[in-house]
């Protein structure tokens, strides 16, 4: 018995990917605030925090999350209705004795800016930061929250 090598019997079938063609789809399910949410290209020394966006009827608030960064290095801005978070992760020196060293977790600068609604009262904006997780409280001004309107018998 030999054993061979398979070889397609339709060359160009092996190459096709049928999921190749469905990638202009998945943009669609990466950027689900797409035009909520502005952010640039990375570039190198950049890293894009993970933020939750939630809004209620009495506020939006964000969650952003920092894990291994200090207070002093997180700068938030509100102008012209656009919430920005700025910061810096710094990276720790590590020396391994083995020769080698295999780093997976972001360093450097990072910004994410949020467009947010003329609702929100910005003079009582509160911002957090508790266990690597920065929460940022919007409320909403009070013409803007819903009324309940009371129906009486005519």
């Amino acid at each position: 018995m030999m054993i061979t090598k398979w070889q397609p019997r339709f060359p160009s079938l092996s190459t096709w990917n049928p999921f190749e063609e469905l990638a202009g789809f998945r943009r669609l399910f990466d950027e689900p605030f797409a035009g909520f949410v502005r952010d640039g290209g990375l570039t190198a020394g950049q890293w894009k925090p993970l933020m939750d966006v939630v809004e209620t009827k009495e506020a939006i608030s964000l969650k952003v999350e920092m894990p291994g960064m200090k207070q002093e290095d997180i700068n938030i801005s509100l102008e012209d209705n656009t919430l920005t978070v700025k910061g810096e992760r710094k990276h720790e020196s590590e020396v391994n004795e083995e020769g080698f060293t295999r780093l997976e977790r972001s360093y450097g600068t990072f910004q994410r800016s949020v467009v947010l609604p003329p609702t929100v009262d910005s003079e009582h904006v509160k911002a957090t930061y508790k266990d690597g997780v920065l929460e940022i409280q919007l409320p909403k001004k009070e013409e803007a929250r819903p009324k309940a309107i009371k129906v009486e018998a005519a």
